[in-house]
């Protein structure tokens, strides 16, 4: 299943957050937990939040579709 997550107002330029979501897409949820964790560049952080919300949207979409 694909989710997705939106980060607005994130105070960084497009061009250095995209360098860290190139490294994570088409990954697992759990590899691009271990790439974020172990990245030095500032875009880790907010791009680790929007994943963390991606992933619980996703759960929370999978329960929906149940009822």
């Amino acid at each position: 299943m694909r989710a997705r997550a939106i980060a607005r107002y994130v105070r960084m330029s497009p061009r250095k957050v995209r360098l860290v979501i190139d490294q994570i897409r088409g990954k697992s949820v759990n590899e691009a937990y271990g790439i974020l964790q172990y990245s030095k560049k500032g875009a880790a952080e907010p791009v680790g939040k929007t994943l963390r919300s991606a992933v619980a949207n996703a759960q929370v979409k999978s329960q929906d579709d149940g009822t």
